[in-house]
């Protein structure tokens, strides 16, 4: 069980990274001009977090074969 509680850790700060980085994004779009290579850096980022959160909650959800 203390993978599972590293794994649980390890979500919660990237979803929080993700959050943070969904408000960048926000507040950057608000502002035009904006640069639009730090806008696709950021938005490329944000979906790296995604697949990461996505492979954890696998990893946390058991399969249920029915």
């Amino acid at each position: 069980m203390p993978e599972n509680r590293e794994l649980e850790i390890k979500l919660a700060v990237l979803q929080t990274e993700h959050r943070d980085l969904d408000d960048v994004i926000s507040r950057l779009i608000e502002n035009p001009p904006y640069d639009q290579l730090q806008l696709q850096r950021l938005k490329k980022k944000k979906l790296t977090l995604k697949d990461q959160i996505a492979k954890i909650e696998a990893l946390l959800v058991p399969d249920i074969i029915a």
